[in-house]
């Protein structure tokens, strides 16, 4: 058994190997040099690449080999239809299903799905033509569509800056998801609206589908009804700004969180690299510090650069905007750094294979 740690830059990808006791890692890369990567999955023994070039653009890059060589298309296979005035900017999230479907989330905001394990892509029109999607607005980093959780027949997307939105019929047709999710920079008394609000990142527990969590650009939250209603749990955290969020991959009740001081100074609370982590479903939150910097630490850790494995226990991995990649294989009792010196690093994906 051999566990891989794929980690994607601002200037190619990384590929760190580990059997199951995650002490020691090989490294190869980087791969596709200069170019921004800023989506990686592995399912089924294949790897994905989500590669963007600023000669060729935004393409689906796949290995069969474990990272030993890529296919990368002729023509992009992800883009929009002809006359509909959008073109592909970046493919900011894959997400592979074990039954060959593969879905990617873009921007301008939009899902794409596979049904043969990423060679052709389609357009989920449902989506791309819901009545709201003329008023969505960017966020500051861009208008897209970041986090993709299919559930069967159900599916939700977060998208920064329109919100959550879910799908009961396979994606035929989309609802906003929103209520009580609080967007303070509108006016008051219009501070709840039925979208609009900056999601940046949303989880699911692996066994209760209803169990929901997000982290917000103003706060964290916990839905226990599908996303129907949400509720703020950032209480017992030093700030509920922040990127990552993390579902333990066996119990919905533990989750991880790595907050930022402010969305004016995105950096560790306190220049105190922690991570925090709750056994109650957010209830409450304990600091992990055990083997992170404690002072100086003025580091940031971007929405899809953090992760965890399917071990037993769960390991638990983060990358930094200073090119910093650490580990715990305890679940974040301890942390040991793994890598320093790599570009920007803006994801951090596992997988397992034989």
């Amino acid at each position: 058994m051999r566990l891989h740690l794929l980690c994607g830059t601002t200037k190619g990808a990384f590929l760190f190997t580990s059997d199951g006791d995650r002490r020691r890692w090989q490294v190869a890369g980087p791969l596709f040099k200069g170019q921004a990567v800023y989506a990686l999955a592995c399912a089924r023994g294949r790897f994905y690449a989500a590669t963007h070039s600023p000669h060729w653009g935004a393409v689906v890059s796949l290995s069969d080999d474990l990272g030993a060589t890529w296919t990368a298309p002729e023509r992009a296979p992800i883009r929009f239809p002809e006359g509909s005035g959008d073109a592909l900017r970046q493919i900011w999230q894959i997400v592979p299903r074990d039954d060959g479907t593969v879905y990617a989330g873009v921007e301008p905001a939009a899902l794409f799905v596979s049904r043969d394990a990423g060679e052709t892509w389609s357009l989920v029109r449902g989506l791309y033509e819901h009545p709201h999607r003329k008023e969505w607005q960017p966020g500051g980093g861009g208008l897209c569509l970041h986090t993709v959780i299919p559930q069967g027949r159900r599916m939700f997307c977060a998208i920064s800056a329109a919100g959550v939105y879910r799908s009961d019929d396979g994606g035929e047709t989309w609802q906003a998801r929103n209520v009580g999710i609080r967007a303070p920079f509108l006016a008051p008394g219009n501070q709840y609206p039925e979208f609009g609000q900056c999601v940046h990142k949303m989880a699911a527990h692996p066994s209760q589908p209803a169990r929901l969590y997000l982290q917000h650009h103003w706060g964290v939250y916990r839905s226990d009804d599908g996303g129907d209603s949400w509720q703020s749990i950032g209480a017992g955290l030093p700030s509920d700004f922040g990127f990552a969020l993390v579902v333990h991959p066996r119990d919905g009740e533990t989750l991880w969180i790595l907050p930022l001081e402010s969305d004016e100074f995105r950096a560790a609370p306190n220049a105190r690299l922690r991570v925090y982590r709750s056994r109650d479903g957010g209830r409450s939150f304990a600091a992990l510090t055990e083997g992170l910097p404690q002072e100086g630490a003025y580091e940031a850790v971007l929405r899809d650069a953090m992760a965890a494995d399917a071990l037993e226990p769960a390991g638990v991995y983060f990358g930094t905007r200073s090119g910093k990649l650490y580990a715990s294989r305890n679940e974040g009792d301890a942390w040991s750094r793994i890598a320093d010196g790599l570009p920007p690093i803006v994801c951090v994906k596992t997988g397992v294979t034989d």
